[in-house]
């Protein structure tokens, strides 16, 4: 998550590079899941919609404060639970009114912090759409990976550029649910998001590594499962959390897959989502998959999941020539050694 610096405020929390309270904050995250707390995060296009609909009114429950991250009157939070938010540092004070530093995010019955909003930090640590896409994606060719696992050794489980680590912690949850013995790797090059991973994880019961790093760099040895949902937009500020390098966002995504094709074991699959400008009918991201799955021996098979999504990114100058921004999903199997 990211602890923006608030120069016209009484700030009570840290300073952006740092971390909360890992104690105090995994309290105030039992506290909030105690009380059954549910919120889906929107695009931020929905979430600035909501707020101007509000008109700058302050928050009253659990859901505008940690969801649509309104400023709040200390009395609209039970007392325990504020008490926590201070010792935690995540309150920063705005005149008579407080704001969270976080965000909680559910997903399923599993509740992911964040950044607050808006995400413009260079470090901030993103939850939407995309992160319930992703999630559902690599759910659903789960059955796929468990009926095919060697139960004689850990399955070896490496999320890249994890953020919130959303789709590791669920993954991992529901392999281990199936019955099998994970060993589970968080990666992301930012440490906050590592940190932001752990919290996650703890409050999910899910035991992980942290592999701070540049993706496969960060790691050593081959995986059974490699899971990844890369930035894939040319954003102007060039945020790890949104950039996606050059090709209008697509360099990252080929990368990724690239370095994580090599490093899969065999029979063991990478299952990749992402996001794609589409030019004059065609997908550049497909045609760049191509030689990279023959070259790494893998098979593989591709799947256009949402055919339009981020349409507000279309209206800037660099996606004039853009058809569309479509979200994929690659799934790549290296072929088992014959014996």
């Amino acid at each position: 998550m990211t602890l923006s610096h608030h120069t016209t405020a009484d700030s009570l929390a840290p300073t952006h590079d740092e971390f909360p309270q890992s104690d105090s904050l995994a309290s105030v995250l039992r506290h909030v899941g105690d009380t059954g707390y549910r919120f889906t995060t929107t695009t931020p296009l929905t979430h600035q919609r909501l707020l101007d609909y509000r008109g700058g009114e302050p928050g009253t429950t659990l859901r505008d404060v940690f969801g649509w991250n309104l400023p709040f009157l200390a009395g609209a939070v039970p007392p325990e639970l504020l008490d926590l938010m201070t010792h935690a540092g995540i309150l920063v004070r705005r005149g008579a009114f407080l704001k969270s530093t976080l965000r909680i995010a559910s997903l399923d019955d599993l509740l992911f912090t964040h950044s607050a909003f808006p995400t413009t930090d260079q470090a901030a640590v993103f939850f939407g759409p995309d992160t319930y896409r992703f999630v559902r994606f690599v759910q659903s060719h789960l059955p796929a990976v468990i009926s095919h696992a060697n139960t004689d050794v850990p399955l070896r489980l490496l999320d890249i550029g994890c953020g919130s680590g959303a789709g590791g912690i669920a993954v991992a949850r529901a392999l281990r649910r199936a019955g099998l013995v994970v060993d589970a790797t968080l990666n992301d090059i930012n440490q906050i998001a590592l940190d932001t991973s752990a919290l996650n994880a703890q409050h999910a019961g899910v035991s992980v590594n942290l592999a701070l790093g540049d993706a496969l760099d960060s790691v050593a040895g081959d995986f059974d499962l490699i899971i990844a949902n890369p930035p894939f937009l040319d954003d102007a500020q060039q945020r790890a959390y949104r950039h996606g390098g050059a090709g209008l966002g697509r360099a990252l995504s080929v990368r990724f897959a690239a370095d994580a094709l090599a490093r899969l074991a065999p029979g063991g699959r990478l299952l990749l989502y992402t996001g794609v400008a589409m030019l004059d009918g065609t997908d550049p991201f497909l045609a760049e998959l191509t030689p990279l799955l023959a070259a790494a021996g893998c098979e593989g098979s591709y799947q256009e999941i949402d055919p339009d999504i981020f349409g507000d990114e279309l209206s800037r100058p660099i996606y004039a020539h853009v058809d569309r921004i479509a979200a994929v999903g690659l799934v790549a199997t290296r072929r088992r050694v014959a014996v």
